[in-house]
């Protein structure tokens, strides 16, 4: 069992300073269970130990850079080519094809065109 003392335990303000973030991002760690709260006088604390130690999950989406890699060998040169012919084609098909559903949703309407 841990043993702390009362200069352990500090206010929710304090530990938000500590940490330069709101007092509403210390409470929400307490209450995900991030950080263990204790109550003294009737007010929510934390420790200061734990504060001072907490590490933040490393989120949100990875960079760009991360992400993206160009193609290294002639194969996959050759490989990315061929998938971006066939993307072009299916898009030059689709705009014919809107284009004629188009013409035909013309002369639907207005008769003769």
């Amino acid at each position: 069992m841990v043993v702390t003392t009362l200069d352990d335990i500090i206010s929710q303000s304090e530990a938000a300073r500590l940490r330069g973030v709101s007092r509403e991002a210390i409470r929400n760690l307490i209450d995900r269970g991030r950080l263990r709260g204790v109550t003294v006088g009737g007010r929510l604390c934390v420790y200061r130990s734990e504060v001072l130690s907490f590490e933040p999950e490393k989120g949100g989406r990875p960079s760009k850079q991360a992400t993206v890699t160009p193609p290294n060998t002639k194969s996959e040169i050759r490989r990315a080519d061929k998938t971006a012919q066939k993307l072009n084609q299916a898009f030059r098909k689709a705009a014919r094809k809107a284009a004629e559903d188009g013409q035909q949703a013309g002369k639907k309407k207005g008769g003769k065109k």
